[in-house]
């Protein structure tokens, strides 16, 4: 299996190409579309995105799903805003991933993934099960479209995440690894959840970051390298795991810094990378 690699495409309509041409001067030849204006996810834009993957070569590896409206990200007003767990946005965000679900399978992409937010670990939460019977209701529909569904790594311990998979049982539900999000939200090392979570995870994001240092804020993103993450030992875990999915860069600053910090994680990932046989 040939190393694919990647970055994260904020999904604007009039900055496509742009992003695109970017993409190939990096030698990339795939990327998540993430998509949070539901105006923009149409049949007019759904063609546009194709033709420019013909044009430039390039893959769609999934379609990162957002949803309105406002959130935070942090411990304290995050639990009340981010994701399907909040009651009071559950069914209208349950309606944004379902059309999602419909663009998705415009556009061409296998995956959808998005952060479902903070699930309560006790399995008998109430607010839980409701959680559980939204996301049967979109990964029953997904399924019907030959699409797969991904939480994304960060608000979840690992076990929450297994549990969660096992309870929506439709057969469809992997992971997107966010290995910087486990350590930023103080849930796990991301090696260690591999024990817990690893042969469920469909794709990964290069990013690395910091533990927290206070009981309101998520630790600190840094360049790949520089936190927490254990890439070496990470990367011949997911060869063990027979992983197949794509590599994902993310790196959540703007400009030449976070163009030459894209550059140093593309060359860590590929070193790590060829030290193993991929041939699954």
């Amino acid at each position: 299996m040939s190393l694919k690699i990647g970055t994260i495409v904020y999904f604007n309509p009039s900055e496509l190409e742009e992003k695109f041409k970017q993409m190939k001067e990096l030698g990339m030849e795939s990327f998540q579309l993430s998509s949070w204006d539901i105006a923009y996810r149409t049949e007019e834009t759904a063609e546009l995105v194709k033709n420019l993957c013909k044009k430039y070569n390039v893959e769609i590896s999934c379609l990162w799903c957002g949803w309105s409206p406002t959130c935070y990200w942090n411990f304290y007003e995050g639990q009340e805003t981010l994701g399907l767990v909040p009651p009071v946005f559950r069914q209208h965000r349950l309606d944004e991933l379902m059309q999602g679900a419909k663009w998705a399978e415009k556009i061409g992409t296998p995956d959808l993934t998005t952060h479902v937010g903070f699930m309560p670990e006790n399995p008998y939460d109430p607010n839980y099960h409701g959680v559980i019977t939204a996301l049967k209701i979109l990964c029953t529909d997904l399924k019907n479209r030959g699409l797969h569904f991904n939480f994304e790594t960060g608000q979840e311990t690992p076990v929450t995440l297994l549990r969660a998979i096992e309870d929506i049982g439709t057969g469809n539900v992997g992971l997107n690894l966010d290995p910087a999000n486990l350590i930023m939200y103080g849930k796990a090392n991301p090696c260690d959840a591999m024990d817990v979570v690893g042969d469920y995870v469909r794709g990964i994001h290069v990013k690395d970051g910091l533990y927290p240092t206070n009981g309101k804020e998520l630790g600190a993103e840094t360049k790949v390298g520089d936190g927490k993450v254990n890439f070496p030992k990470l990367i011949g875990l997911l060869n063990e795991h027979k992983y197949k999915g794509h590599f994902t860069i993310e790196r959540e600053i703007s400009g030449d810094q976070q163009i030459a910090d894209i550059k140093h994680a593309i060359n860590l990932i590929t070193t790590e990378y060829n030290k193993y046989n991929w041939e699954f």
